[in-house]
């Protein structure tokens, strides 16, 4: 293993574990800046967001909607099981787990699939899928998964 492929490991774990004490710090600005001017966020079941302020919008309207359906402005995400694929000096793909625990106990649990570059900054996502494998009985999640009367 090359230097540089240590060295991108490393930054991308530091990448990952940023977006998620973005998330559950509120702190919506830093988190849209880890991602590229043109980057993607795509949460399965819904339309791409495209650029930082679909980013910035779907991140505040998702914490407003936690706030509202439980009380708890925030969440905690624990991230594990990180595999990290350089392609290059400058470009790379990543998958992981999460968890995501609220007030309320377990909330709901998945994975995310990433593609991220190597910018001035430092690493940064170019597109993040998120998927939700499942999610505890009565929790924020699985309000938000039941239709709407």
């Amino acid at each position: 293993m090359e230097l540089w492929e240590l060295e991108a490991r490393e930054e991308i774990r530091d990448t990952i574990a940023r977006y998620a004490h973005c998330v559950d710090g509120g702190r919506v600005d830093d988190l849209v800046a880890l991602f590229t001017p043109d980057g993607v966020l795509e949460v399965e079941g819904a339309p791409a967001h495209r650029g930082r302020d679909a980013i910035r919008a779907l991140v505040t309207g998702t914490g407003r909607d936690l706030a509202a359906g439980t009380g708890a402005s925030r969440i905690r995400h624990h991230v594990s099981n990180v595999l990290i694929d350089p392609e290059s000096p400058d470009r790379a793909r990543a998958r992981c787990y999460f968890l995501a625990v609220t007030d309320r106990g377990v909330d709901h649990w998945g994975r995310y699939r990433d593609e991220l570059v190597r910018t001035g900054d430092g690493w940064r996502f170019t597109h993040r899928r998120v998927r939700t494998d499942g999610a505890a009985r009565g929790s924020w999640v699985e309000g938000r998964r039941r239709p709407r009367s």
